[in-house]
């Protein structure tokens, strides 16, 4: 049912399919509640302490003098002539994939400011080589910069194809590929260049003369593009592999260590304070049919939002994801409908007297919404930000009532059209929940007009949550359907057009790719709003790429997503 890694078929591989009985329930009525019980999670309690390094103090001022260092060197100089600009920009693709971009952002758009304004598009004709324009087009464009791809048409030839001469470019097809997945609708020269690549760049990979390390960049580009990927989990990526080349900066490269470090430590301290929380709530005996999947979740929403400056924003959208949890398991798993309706009043009406209508396991439910809601309102307050809290709970309610009428559904046995369970589905992800409560708290660029805009479901955040719903549906509803469930939209397509499973998930996946065009577009200048504002939909669709590419990591979370979590909160980088 819901997508923000809260699929109800997200439990882990340790299931019962026993019908259980709530023993408040069988006092009041015989209740059988044929409900899949979660197993525990596999962290169990080793995130719940944390040890501050003794050299915290020491590795932050080292820090602050490299971060001086690397400043200097992104300045953009008068003097600055065509190559130096060149190198620039690979000095720029090296700081955003090192993760340490979030430090310079103000000098970084100085920079590609610049070198737009001084060469426009004219860029193409002072160099010819494919990788170096390809990287100048993705930066660009990944700005907000509207760059026209017609500048890759030097490299097709009469009949509009790409030369095949340039297959013997393997570094230059590589930034091809990467630069082609920043297309927006409708750009038929970056849609050739993507099947382009992914078919040479296919054949180079087997190719037993390829260079080990070039294969294994080209592997895992076509496994996930830069596009797709978290910047933290590619910081995580890109350090070992830029220090084994030859032209690494040692600057970058040793700032790239201590601030991943320093993050990292950040966050373990951040977790243990929530798991703590999480503890305290004590779920996994008030309420056993509820998943214990904190720490997958805190994976999520600092893939999002890892920098120091988010901090409450992280907690309180960990806090949020796991009251969706909550709802989602409660409404698809176990509560009866008659129990979701006073409940779903209840949210509606918004207050502490609304606990006594409720059934007794529904008031832990209920009393951690009011709790988590008042704990950030009064943290904005003194900030004058007390509005953001109304636009969040208006969508929570929203959200509320979506999950109702998929419960009425199941419980009517009506199959509702593919249009209206995208519709429903699209909020009962609770996607459009967690984009809004990112800007909860944020800085100057978030105002009144932000939470005005998301509440409309604007392209980006629809593209997102599209995104998410249907990835999340060809992973999961397979499983799904081997209990009492409501249809995905899977089998909403197969009955509305007669299609097979296979013809269904196939055509999904071609609209989780126009869903990526669209959010390039809106990414492009003039926005509707400030850039660094559309950031989080465009990194909670990357979560899900990471999360539902290739099955249910969360819930199965296997070798790749295990070793992902620890590499956020186990593994420093050896200095």
């Amino acid at each position: 049912m819901s997508n923000f890694p809260i699929s109800s078929a997200s439990l882990s591989s340790n299931l019962s399919s026993s019908p259980v009985v709530d023993n408040a329930s069988r006092a009041n009525g015989n209740v059988i509640r044929n409900t899949v019980m979660p197993g525990a999670s596999i962290w169990g309690d080793q995130f719940l302490t944390y040890d501050e390094p003794k050299d915290f103090g020491v590795e932050k001022q080292v820090i602050e003098e490299l971060k001086k260092e690397v400043r200097n060197e992104l300045m953009i100089k008068a003097s600055d002539e065509f190559m130096q600009h060149k190198k620039l920009i690979e000095l720029i693709d090296a700081v955003q994939r090192l993760g340490i971009a979030y430090h310079f952002e103000e000098e970084i758009d100085k920079a590609l400011k610049h070198i737009y304004v001084t060469y426009g598009e004219q860029w193409v004709y002072n160099i010819k080589d494919l990788h170096s324009i390809s990287l100048w087009f993705r930066l660009l464009r990944q700005q907000g910069f509207n760059i026209s791809s017609e500048i890759f048409m030097n490299h097709m030839d009469e009949k509009g194809n790409f030369r095949e001469s340039l297959c013997t470019d393997a570094q230059g097809m590589l930034a091809l590929y990467e630069a082609a997945y920043m297309r927006v609708e409708g750009e038929q020269i970056l849609d050739k260049a993507l099947k382009f690549t992914k078919i040479h760049l296919g054949k180079i990979v087997k190719d037993p003369s390829c260079d080990s390390f070039l294969r294994t960049l080209i592997q895992q580009a076509l496994k996930q593009p830069l596009r797709k990927r978290l910047p933290r989990l590619e910081a995580a990526r890109y350090i070992p592999i830029y220090q084994q080349e030859n032209s690494h900066n040692e600057l970058l490269l040793k700032l790239a260590k201590l601030d991943f470090n320093m993050l990292q430590s950040m966050h373990k301290k951040e977790l243990s304070q929530i798991c703590k929380w999480w503890k305290d709530l004590d779920m996994q005996n008030k309420l056993p049919y509820v998943r214990d999947r904190l720490v997958e979740g805190y994976f999520w929403i600092v893939g999002v939002y890892p920098e120091p400056h988010h901090s409450r924003s992280r907690k309180f959208l960990i806090k949020t994801s796991m009251w969706l949890v909550v709802m989602d398991d409660t409404f698809d798993n176990y509560a009866t409908y008659d129990e979701l309706e006073i409940f779903t009043e209840a949210v509606e009406r918004w207050s502490i007297s609304c606990l006594d209508v409720l059934p007794e396991y529904m008031k832990l439910i209920y009393q951690e919404l009011l709790n988590m809601h008042s704990e950030m309102e009064e943290s904005i307050e003194k900030e004058g930000k007390s509005y953001q809290i109304h636009y969040v709970k208006e969508m929570a309610k929203e959200y509320t009532r979506s999950l109702l009428k998929e419960a009425k559904w199941l419980n009517d046995g009506y199959m509702p059209t593919l249009d209206e369970h995208i519709g429903n589905s699209l909020v009962t992800g609770g996607y459009p929940v967690i984009i809004a409560r990112s800007y909860v708290g944020g800085g100057d660029m978030v105002n009144e007009e932000t939470f005005k805009w998301v509440a409309t479901f604007p392209p980006v955040v629809k593209a997102s949550c599209l995104i998410i719903r249907l990835m999340n549906d060809i992973a999961t509803h397979k499983e799904e359907q081997e209990r009492n469930h409501g249809p995905s939209s899977i089998e909403c397509y197969q009955k509305e057009f007669g299609a097979s499973e296979e013809e269904a998930c196939q055509f999904f996946s071609n609209q989780v790719e126009e869903a990526w065009k669209v959010m390039n577009r809106e990414s492009l200048g003039p926005t509707h709003v400030p850039f660094p504002v559309l950031m989080p939909p465009i990194n909670f669709a990357r979560a899900c790429d990471v999360i539902y590419k290739d099955n249910d990591s969360y819930k199965h979370a296997g070798e790749e997503m295990i070793n992902h979590i620890k590499s956020f909160f186990v593994h420093p980088m050896v200095i």
